[in-house]
């Protein structure tokens, strides 16, 4: 069964209340999604660390309910 963008937002929100998550359905089919995240917890960090918290935060659906998801993640004055 695909995922919700609202269980996405809700999913990263909750690993990071501060965020400002912006989510679009690229395909229109629940599986294919772009996410833009701007949160402080991602100041000092790189790149790769700023998704892996990401990832983290979705609690293991990415390649099961959650196909494929862009991400866009910024530290609040980079975005």
């Amino acid at each position: 069964m695909p995922m919700q963008a609202r269980d996405i937002e809700t999913l990263i929100k909750s690993a990071l209340p501060d965020a400002l998550v912006t989510i679009e359905d690229l395909a229109g089919d629940g599986d294919h999604y772009a996410a833009r995240i701007v949160s402080e917890a991602f100041r000092g960090k790189s790149r790769v660390q700023q998704h892996q918290m990401v990832y983290a935060a979705l609690k293991g659906t990415m390649g099961g309910e959650l196909h494929a998801l862009a991400l866009h993640t910024a530290a609040p004055d980079k975005a």
